[in-house]
């Protein structure tokens, strides 16, 4: 039995403004990154959910 590929979803959550800091406020991407999503690999969009963002996430938490 073969499982189909699971498509990396985004981690848009529609509210689409840039804060001071240059990220998102929604997701945390920058704004290349939000404009480059649709033209990552799957390895990259991996890499920026479960490394990037969780690392903006706790950096914002601590400021």
């Amino acid at each position: 039995m073969m499982l189909e590929p699971r498509a990396i979803l985004s981690p848009c959550t529609g509210i689409c403004t840039l804060g001071d800091d240059g990220l998102c406020l929604g997701c945390l991407r920058t704004g290349t990154e939000i404009a480059v999503w649709s033209s990552l690999g799957d390895a990259a969009r991996l890499h920026v959910m479960d490394v990037v963002l969780p690392a903006r996430a706790a950096q914002r938490e601590a400021s």
